[in-house]
């Protein structure tokens, strides 16, 4: 399986890039995924609370919320999730979150 590195540590990644453990994801390893992965250069606090949000959920029910869950309890529309995570919010958000790929994700 492929790896990244950060902060000379390596992380397994499966081939899109997800993190093959959740649990080895901190701060530094959304920034590095946002930026190498996703092509986002900054986390901005939008980013972190939709970021903070799909992981926490994910923790307490071992999968990650529907948009529409994550729309109310941030507070920012589909379309401003959209322009925070411009390959979605299942893929972008989840990836830089260190979730697993959500199911139907294409």
């Amino acid at each position: 399986m492929p790896y990244i590195e950060v902060k000379g540590k390596k992380i397994e990644i499966n081939e899109e890039g997800f993190l093959v453990n959740p649990s080895d994801w901190n701060k530094e390893v959304a920034e590095f995924l946002a930026k190498k992965e996703e092509q986002i250069e900054k986390l901005t606090d939008e980013h972190w609370a939709v970021i903070n949000y799909i992981r926490q959920y994910y923790l307490e029910n071992n999968l990650a919320p529907m948009v529409r869950k994550v729309c109310k309890n941030t507070g920012l529309t589909l379309k401003k999730i959209f322009e925070l995570f411009p390959s979605g919010p299942a893929k972008g958000a989840c990836k830089i979150a260190g979730l697993p790929k959500p199911d139907g994700c294409v």
